[in-house]
């Protein structure tokens, strides 16, 4: 005598498995290989897809991805800081390493890749030589000094900081609106090494993008209502540092100071409600302000 045929339902991706379980979006069966756990039952393989297009990625308090927590954005900008020190060493031999220059000596001498990356005004690199700089067409100069160091210890004391500051602010700003900040913060500090400074005197190193993570990060901090009391002290201790060691540049250092306060302020106060336009526009405007202001002296320097 033959059993009653069965009438549960095949699952909708295996119809041979029979099942009594059914999606809890859709309401198709499915079968415990075609079964993803949810807050409330299970969901097939679809529906789960679909949900994860259409959910909104979680952001920072600021805007940013929390993709910012591994630290990637702060991983990459050392690697490129070092793989470009490699490369100057290599040109410039054992006396690019240290011992050649200031702060007591330590630092290193300047070598090729350094000549041609940093910040320059208006001069010859030798007596009678071609002049060099960006008034002469050098922009690039601006940009390329915030990723040059003079020796090992010039380097490993601004990576270090770099690796500290980094990690905690690309976190919290997410890893665009953190690069985006170090970029700027480097920019302005190269721009008023360039203003200020003689024409003939070059600097170089990522501290200028580094003391603007320092007044950034104090906003951030102010922002989000947490202490601030053992950044100060730190903050200050570089400021002496900056006035007091001979062969710092005084005007980079202020310079990313103040831009990184600049933009900090841009994008921790911005308004939640069209947060994003806001900060790129005011980011823009950091910018234009610095491009302005270059041209001014390129001018100057020209006239």
């Amino acid at each position: 005598m033959s059993g009653a045929p069965s009438t549960a339902p095949g699952c909708y991706r295996h119809p041979s498995r029979e099942t009594y379980i059914r999606c809890a979006r859709c309401e198709r069966p499915i079968c415990p290989d075609c079964m993803h756990d949810a807050s409330v039952g299970h969901q097939c393989p679809e529906c789960v897809a679909e949900g994860r297009r259409t959910q909104r990625p979680a952001r920072t308090a600021f805007g940013g991805s929390r993709v910012g927590q591994a630290g990637l954005a702060t991983r990459i900008l050392i690697a490129i800081n070092a793989l470009v020190f490699v490369i100057s060493a290599l040109s410039g031999g054992a006396r690019a390493l240290g011992g050649s220059g200031g702060f007591f000596g330590m630092l290193g001498a300047s070598t090729p890749v350094t000549l041609w990356g940093e910040v320059l005004g208006y001069a010859p690199y030798y007596q009678g030589g071609p002049v060099h700089g960006i008034a002469a067409g050098e922009w690039y100069r601006l940009f390329t000094a915030m990723f040059l160091h003079y020796g090992v210890l010039h380097i490993l004391l601004n990576m270090w900081v770099l690796w500290q500051l980094g990690r905690y602010l690309e976190a919290r700003l997410g890893p665009a609106r953190f690069v985006a900040l170090y970029l700027l913060a480097g920019l302005g500090g190269n721009v008023a090494a360039y203003l200020f400074t003689p024409p003939n005197q070059g600097a170089a190193g990522a501290s200028t993008a580094i003391f603007g993570l320092f007044a950034a990060i104090i906003i951030v901090n102010r922002r989000l209502k947490l202490d601030i009391s053992a950044l100060i002290p730190l903050l200050v201790i570089n400021l002496l540092f900056t006035f007091t060691v001979p062969h710092i540049s005084v005007a980079g250092h202020l310079g990313g100071l103040v831009t990184g306060g600049v933009v900090g302020l841009i994008l921790a106060y911005a308004p939640p409600t069209r947060r994003t336009p806001f900060q790129v526009a005011g980011c823009t405007a950091v910018l234009v302000l610095l491009v302005v202001a270059s041209l001014v002296r390129t001018a100057a320097l020209l006239g």
